[in-house]
């Protein structure tokens, strides 16, 4: 079945925002000598909206509530300073533009909320590129398929026909869940993980040009 239509994740998969959200929490932390969150705990919050709550659930149980606060807030300017200086991730732009050229919609799918998503996606100049951007404060965080479900519904795509592109096991779920084609690209974070249910997993977008893509993998 041909593939009319491509939705992709936004933090760690457009834009490695999950890099910069650890570097921000790793300096943070290692500033005031505490120390990071299992590695283990972070992989297993990233892809919903559970990185930032688990955070501050570990450290409000190491530390106090207040002090808690305290180290988000310094974390949350650190980290807006990281992410407001990342790029698209390399490949990402190739594969919006051959998206274009061959007449494909475009989505995102993002359990963050509007504002951050929209805001980056004008900052990188990408955001008329998008038909329909589905976000967690009006849907379901993943692993539910509700953000997923929303772009198709916006794009006027059935699942069969789309393929979902995530950097996280719960993205990947999520996207399954919706009755898409997925494609893992793990971010540096992620990297490490395995992606059960993953269709494909490339490491990055610039091992496998579009064309190339849709010609190797088959909707359902």
């Amino acid at each position: 079945m041909p593939v009319r239509a491509l939705v992709f994740d936004f933090d760690g998969l457009l834009v490695d925002t999950e890099s910069a959200a650890l570097r921000a929490w790793e300096e943070i932390l290692a500033a005031r000598g505490v120390p990071m969150m299992p590695r283990a705990t972070w992989h297993g919050a990233i892809g919903g909206q559970g990185s930032d709550a688990a955070m501050l659930r570990y450290l409000a149980d190491l530390l106090g509530q207040a002090d808690a606060q305290t180290l988000r807030a310094q974390w949350w300017q650190r980290h807006l300073a990281l992410v407001d200086a990342s790029p698209l991730r390399p490949g990402v732009a190739g594969y919006l533009a051959d998206a274009v050229r061959l007449g494909l919609g475009l989505a995102v799918a993002s359990s963050a909320t509007g504002d951050w998503v929209a805001a980056h996606l004008h900052r990188l100049g990408t955001r008329e590129t998008f038909t329909v951007v589905a976000t967690g404060d009006a849907h379901r965080p993943k692993p539910a398929p509700d953000t997923y479900l929303a772009a198709l519904a916006g794009l006027g795509t059935p699942a069969a026909e789309a393929v979902a592109f995530e950097d996280s096991p719960t993205g990947v779920a999520a996207a399954k869940a919706a009755g898409m084609t997925c494609v893992a690209v793990p971010n540096p974070v992620t990297a490490v993980l395995s992606f059960p249910g993953a269709d494909l997993v490339l490491p990055s977008f610039d091992e496998l040009g579009l064309p190339a893509l849709l010609d190797l993998i088959s909707c359902p």
